[in-house]
């Protein structure tokens, strides 16, 4: 979670697993591929990358049609709830958070002392909901590698891997990492954080209940290896033009 609040044995990639991918998949290695040439077919997008590829397999050709985005972020540890609700307009940068005790709106353009702790909980949510989108829109901000086999880490299960790690400068969390893992589908299954790109987990989750809205695609369920933790979503509404 690039800009994020919340808190690998690592697979060697040969040659000959390289080529087999690039057979199998219409995009180009993350390790060789540093800037993607633009996309401009919307109805039938050229995929260049890795991180493309997952981002349009949740629908990312649809964002131009976003008009509005509202959704609950909420967490669940034993028995404590908490949650917080947003409404985005992405093509303005207004955003308004709905809590227990207060309610915010600010523009994201014009972020001031009084806005950047709301907008702090805003980047976190959003990258929870949103993260195969952020592999795009992110992508200046981050070195990434791909790797074509890899055992995922809550089911045990052999996987694709996108590692991504942010730079050090910038953001409200620079440095941090993620790995996500996924099939042939280019959805993601379950992926790790690691803060401050540590050697070590720092929170490792599923990704499931899958959902479709107005063609965006969105895990509704986040679920830890370890304990009784669950993050989701709820009242998710994409309002398109």
């Amino acid at each position: 979670m690039k800009n994020s609040l919340i808190l690998l044995a690592l697979c060697l990639l040969s040659f000959s697993c390289k080529t087999e991918q690039k057979k199998q998949n219409d995009y180009e290695d993350e390790v060789e591929v540093r800037d993607p040439k633009p996309v401009t077919d919307r109805k039938k997008p050229k995929i260049f990358t890795t991180t493309q590829a997952i981002a349009y397999a949740n629908g990312l050709e649809n964002w131009n049609k976003v008009k509005e985005i509202q959704f609950t972020f909420n967490v669940d540890r034993d028995t404590i709830h908490s949650e917080r609700s947003w409404s985005w307009k992405p093509k303005e940068n207004i955003v308004t958070m709905t809590s227990e005790k207060d309610t915010i709106t600010y523009n994201r353009t014009k972020i001031d002392s009084i806005s950047q702790q709301t907008d702090q909980g805003f980047v976190n949510d959003k990258y929870w909901l949103l993260a195969p989108f952020n592999l795009v829109w992110d992508a200046k901000s981050f070195a990434s590698k791909h790797y074509v086999k890899s055992v995922a880490p809550i089911s045990g299960e052999e996987m694709q891997k996108l590692t991504i790690i942010y730079k050090n400068k910038g953001g409200y969390t620079p440095g941090d990492a993620y790995d996500f893992y996924f099939e042939g589908d280019f959805i993601i299954k379950e992926w790790v954080y690691r803060k401050s790109n540590s050697p070590e987990p720092s929170l490792i989750t599923s990704w499931e209940d899958y959902q479709d809205y107005n063609g965006i695609k969105i895990a509704k369920t986040h679920k830890k290896n370890k304990g009784d933790w669950k993050l989701h979503f709820t009242g998710i509404e994409v309002i398109t033009e």
